[in-house]
């Protein structure tokens, strides 16, 4: 009803965002992934075709949630003048949907991210997008807290929350990597021994997961 595109969707957020191997390999074709017991996942990668591997305009590395209201890291080569990141990217691709991950870099204050955060996600819905809240495997902060704050946001504005810190449990060192902070690798052939042992195969399998549940919801509204 507002004019968005029910098949696209942005990536907002930090370095797990903008990272390239964050979901574009299935928008290079079949010959680069392989979805095993997850096949079903074929009909969402089709149907959000085109923004898996897109470069978001509100994804860098290094970004904090103040980072998405700032026009100074607006990519000018698409944005308009006092044009935020976060802006720019839902007028120039149009999503209804937005994977909203951050809180890795906003460690010194988790009082002053859930507020920024609740900003975002208002800003976000007046836009006529749906945000889905990440939450992160790391613990920088201390104590859950930056975790905490997005799943009380999720309840709050009953909007979705992708709990991947709840999803990599059970993968070896949390789905992190040796420095606490970035996550394990491994290629998307889920149906390789071993491949879902990593957090990035496990990050890009249950974002998958996440868009399916969004695809359903809107083939389930009347005349879809």
């Amino acid at each position: 009803e507002r004019g968005r595109n029910a098949k696209a969707f942005s990536k907002i957020g930090d370095c797990e965002s903008s990272a390239t191997w964050f979901l574009e390999d299935f928008d290079k074709g079949a010959e680069s992934y392989s979805l095993g017991d997850y096949a079903e996942l074929d009909k969402t990668i089709e149907y959000f075709a085109g923004s898996h591997g897109r470069g978001s305009l509100a994804a860098r590395d290094g970004a904090r949630v103040s980072t998405l209201f700032s026009a100074i890291w607006s990519d000018r080569a698409f944005c308009e003048a006092e044009e935020t990141p976060l802006e720019c990217e839902i007028r120039v691709h149009n999503p209804a949907f937005a994977i909203i991950s951050l809180g890795s870099n906003d460690i010194d204050d988790p009082a002053k991210f859930e507020t920024e955060m609740r900003e975002l996600v208002q800003i976000t819905i007046d836009q006529g997008v749906v945000p889905i809240l990440a939450t992160k495997a790391d613990d920088l902060e201390g104590g859950g807290l930056n975790n905490q704050a997005l799943a009380k946001l999720a309840l709050e504005f009953d909007v979705p929350l992708w709990n991947f810190w709840a999803a990599v449990q059970d993968v070896p060192n949390g789905g992190l990597d040796w420095d606490g902070a970035h996550l394990s690798w491994s290629d998307n052939y889920f149906d390789q021994p071993g491949a879902l042992q990593s957090g990035w195969a496990m990050r890009n399998l249950t974002a998958l997961q996440v868009l399916d549940a969004m695809r359903a919801g809107v083939q389930s509204l009347p005349g879809q």
